[in-house]
Parts: structure tokens; C-alpha cells; sequence
């Protein structure tokens, strides 16, 4: 009987809860990655250099690091529907602005607010599918919801690519357009948030009262246990000082300097190779449907067996090798074919990652940790972009830079052993369990 109940909860919270949230993310990242195609007519009409384009590219994540922890914290007092519909309509405004950057410095303001106006959408998602999934379905639940960014990446890559073959329209140029035309959905998305989202399990009138009791007792068990074991963390300053969440946080480092250098950079190392926009995108695409597949079945992999941590070190491994043969690449197929291994690779890592914090945080602890985790770890987004443009112009070449970013999947890997030994059996590496 329970066994019958707690697949009728799940089925249900992954219907109401996981399409949705897969949307907005999907527009998170078109919004924040579409500066690499814009960047093929941008970067020339308002002189930009490789490097200012990396500095500029990365800027966002500084933004993005000084409000995370602050606006996960006020997402945690008021609720995520009206928090998240705040980040939405503010980040979907200034990626419109950006249509009207002049040059260098108007380039770097409107990333860096960028960065700002989204701080607290990821990890307050995070937050929020812990607050509604049992610990055995979180990797799954959150795979599915990370998968977005390399959907966003395999649809968001053609279809920027044909927007950048418009013609000026109205006085503005292609690239205008794109940031213009990307930014609505956001906008739009913000006001449905209030409507759609469900701030807790006590409101969700969608469920039936026994399935609603069946999903509060169970979440309610499991905090129980967490709260029992000695290494759990409920206060806001215990989780910002606690070693594992530091440790999470340079994992996460790698994964996101991987990550989006492949979302900025990717479309220009293709292009190097001769081929136009729309077939850039196109070529861009590919690797990110197959990535999608690989994380899910990875993380169904990661919940089944109850492992995290070489369901995160075998990825990053992976991920790395791919930069490496990247950064050898001569032809597009062997470009296409490392782009494919290092997006298997980073989507794969991430979703095992993100089901340890909420194994040993709760309450203000998850909500500051899981921030902390996100926005140092993305400062990986700004490192790794800056170092590609910066070695290219010192090398003329992507090489150098690539196997840079090899590198930090690689100390993500190390540093994923080095955790798990240090923990033995803590919640960090065996998830917690309440009654099921």
C-alpha cells in the first residue's frame, strides 16, 4: 500500500513540478549563454577583443557571487514562487538592455547586473525540489531539471543561430534582436511562476489528502534522521562554515568552468572550422542531446545504487579527457566528437553533486550552503571563459585554454576522493533515510 502511494506522489511531483521548472531554466540559460552567438557580429560592432569578451562573458558570475547567498536567504523567508518570479522578470529585463551595449565597459555593467538580477534562481530551485522530493528521487529529480541546460543548449544553438541571420530590422542589427527576442519568455515566465508553483506540500491542493500527508511524514522522517547525525547543519553561518560545503563548492568550480565554456566559447571554435551560423548552432546542438540521456540515466544510476561520489568522479574524468582532445582537435568531426564527451561528462557530474548538500543541510543551512556551493562554484563560469580568451591571444589557439579548464574538472575529481575518504560513511556520501 505504501509502495502504491508513494509512486502515485511521485509520478504527480514530477508532472506538476519537473516540466516546469525544466522551462524556466531552459530561458535561465539561453539568456545567460546567448552572448557566444551574439558575440559573431557583437564582438566586431562594438569592439571587443577576445579577452574583453571572456572578462565580460565571466563578469556575469561575479554578480552572480555576491548576491547568491542573500537572495537564496530571502527566497527561503518569503517562499520561491514570489522570489523566483522577482528573479525572472528583473533577469529577462536587463538581458533585453543588453541589446543596447556601445562597447566594452556598457558590455561588462550590463553581465555583471546580469548576474545580479539572476543570483538565487538555481540553488532556489535546488531548494525548493528538497522541500518536495524524498531523498531517493532527488538525483532524478534534479537531473531532470539540470537537463534544461543542455536542451536549452540543443535547441537554444539553431534557433540563435537563425535568429543571427536576420537582416537589421528597425535600425537594429541581429545580434540586437537575439538578446531582445530571448529576454520576453522570461518576462512572461515570471507572472505564471506566482500562479503555477506550489510554495509548500501542506498547499498543494493538487495532491489528495492522503498522498499530502504521506509526503509531509515522509520529508518529515528523513529531517528527523538528518537532524539526529552528528554532521548535520540547520544555521545559516554553521553551513557557510562548514569544510563540506566548501569542498562542494570547488567540485562545482570545475564543473562550471567546463560548463560554459562550452555555452560561450563552443559556438566560436566551431565556426573557426568554416561553417555559418545556422550550421554552427546545428553542430553546437548535438552534443547537448546526448548529453541529456546520459544524465538521466546516470542519476537513476547514482539514486539506485545510493552513490554519489563516483557517480560525481568518474564524470569529471571524463569531462576532462574531453577538453584535453578538444584542445588537440584538427578537423570539426574530432572537435564535435570531444565536445560530445565533455558534455556527457559535466551533465552527468551535476546532478549526483547537488543531491549531497540537502543530505546534511536544512532549513537556513540549506538555504545559505546550497547558495555558497552554487556561487563560488560558479565563479568556475567566469575563470574559465576569461582564460580561454586570455591564453588565445597570448597563443592564437583554443589549446592552452582547454586543457586549463581539463585541469579544474580534474582537481574536481581529486577533490571528490579526498572528500569521500575524509567522510567514511557521513551523509555526504550514503544518503540519509527516513521511513519509506
Amino acid at each position: 500500500m505504501e509502495s502504491d502511494i508513494e509512486a502515485r506522489v511521485s509520478r504527480k511531483l514530477m508532472l506538476r513540478i519537473i516540466p516546469f521548472v525544466m522551462l524556466l531554466y531552459f530561458v535561465s540559460f539561453l539568456d545567460r549563454v546567448n552572448v557566444g552567438f551574439a558575440a559573431m557580429t557583437m564582438n566586431k560592432a562594438i569592439g571587443l577583443s577576445p579577452a574583453a569578451f571572456g572578462l565580460g562573458g565571466g563578469l556575469f558570475f561575479i554578480g552572480y557571487f555576491l548576491f547568491e547567498v542573500p537572495s537564496n536567504l530571502i527566497l527561503h523567508k518569503v517562499g520561491a514562487p514570489r522570489w523566483i518570479a522577482r528573479v525572472m522578470v528583473s533577469w529577462g529585463i536587463v538581458s533585453a538592455a543588453s541589446a543596447f551595449v556601445v562597447g566594452p565597459n556598457s558590455f561588462y555593467a550590463l553581465r555583471f547586473i546580469l548576474g545580479v538580477a539572476e543570483a538565487g534562481f538555481f540553488p532556489g530551485i535546488i531548494l525548493y525540489l528538497s522541500l518536495w522530493f524524498p531523498a531517493r528521487q532527488r538525483a532524478v529529480a534534479a537531473a531532470w531539471f539540470m537537463a534544461a541546460a543542455p536542451i536549452s543548449t540543443a535547441i537554444g544553438s539553431p534557433l540563435s543561430g537563425a535568429i543571427m541571420k536576420l537582416p537589421p530590422i528597425l535600425g537594429l542589427a541581429n545580434w540586437q534582436w537575439l538578446y531582445i527576442i530571448e529576454a520576453v519568455p522570461a518576462i512572461v515566465l515570471g507572472f505564471a511562476v506566482l500562479k503555477y508553483l506550489t510554495d509548500t506540500p501542506s498547499k498543494a491542493k493538487w495532491l489528495q489528502q492522503n498522498e499530502r500527508e504521506w509526503l509531509i511524514a515522509t520529508l518529515k522522517a528523513e529531517a528527523d534522521a538528518r537532524h539526529a547525525h552528528a554532521g548535520h547543519t540547520a544555521g545559516a553561518w554553521g553551513a557557510l562554515r562548514d569544510p563540506r560545503v566548501l569542498a562542494l563548492a570547488l567540485i562545482y568550480f570545475g564543473t562550471s568552468a567546463g560548463l560554459y565554456t562550452l555555452g560561450l566559447w563552443a559556438p566560436l571554435i566551431i565556426r573557426q572550422y568554416g561553417f555559418g551560423t545556422f550550421e554552427t548552432g546545428l553542430l553546437a546542438g548535438i552534443p547537448s542531446v546526448i548529453a541529456v540521456i546520459a544524465m538521466v540515466a546516470w542519476a537513476r544510476h547514482s539514486d539506485r545504487t545510493e552513490d554519489r561520489t563516483w557517480h560525481v568522479v568518474i564524470p569529471c574524468a571524463l569531462a576532462c579527457v574531453g577538453f584535453v582532445l578538444a584542445g588537440g582537435a584538427d578537423s570539426a568531426l574530432m572537435i564535435v566528437l570531444a565536445l560530445v564527451i565533455v558534455n556527457i561528462g559535466i551533465s552527468a557530474a551535476k546532478a549526483p553533486l547537488w543531491a549531497m548538500p540537502s543530505v546534511f543541510l536544512s532549513g537556513a543551512g540549506a538555504a545559505a550552503g546550497i547558495a555558497m556551493i552554487n556561487s563560488i562554484g560558479n565563479l568556475g563560469g567566469f575563470v574559465g571563459p576569461f582564460v580561454i580568451g586570455w591564453l588565445k591571444e597570448l597563443t592564437g589557439g583554443y589549446g592552452a585554454g582547454l586543457c586549463a579548464v581539463a585541469a579544474s574538472l580534474a582537481l574536481s575529481a581529486i577533490v571528490t576522493i579526498l572528500l569521500s575518504r575524509r567522510a567514511g560513511h557521513s551523509p555526504v556520501t550514503t544518503e540519509a533515510r527516513g521511513g519509506h
